[in-house]
């Protein structure tokens, strides 16, 4: 399913709800950066997050991996939250199908119909162009 264009707020909560442990496709561990303040806020609300960029070796206290393909095969992943330019999407998500990833999210700005496309037709659900945070704010007001 593909939920870009206009997700329901209870499609919404069901997957922030669900999505235990969120892969941070270019976090970065400068506290200024939106990927390091999104990913502290997960961790903040009890996610576990796997930071995934080449040139850190941990960010917030979790190891941090080059790649989603090299985070070890026992560590599941529910959902993939991409801050990558959209020339790499297509990329992060064949690693998340891969996976098995049933989730990606990608962050403002962070748009490829055709990758988006490829996961769906994978079984992935995809939201895009969406702040993970801002969302999780709106519908989780209390948290």
């Amino acid at each position: 399913m593909i939920l870009h264009e206009n997700p329901s707020d209870a499609e919404l909560r069901r997957i922030l709800a669900k999505s235990m442990t969120i892969a941070v496709v270019g976090c970065s561990d400068r506290e200024e950066r939106d990927s390091y303040r999104i990913a502290r806020f997960l961790q903040e609300r009890g996610h576990r997050i796997v930071p995934i960029n080449p040139s850190c070796s941990s960010i917030l206290g979790e190891p941090c991996y080059a790649r989603l393909d090299l985070v070890p095969s026992d560590r599941r992943i529910d959902m993939i939250n991409v801050f990558r330019k959209p020339k790499f999407v297509y990329q992060h998500l064949g690693e998340a199908i891969a996976r098995g990833v049933a989730v990606a999210w990608l962050q403002l700005d962070v748009i490829d119909h055709d990758a988006a496309q490829m996961a769906v037709a994978a079984g992935c659900t995809v939201i895009m162009d969406r702040c993970v945070a801002i969302e999780y704010r709106r519908l989780f007001p209390s948290s």
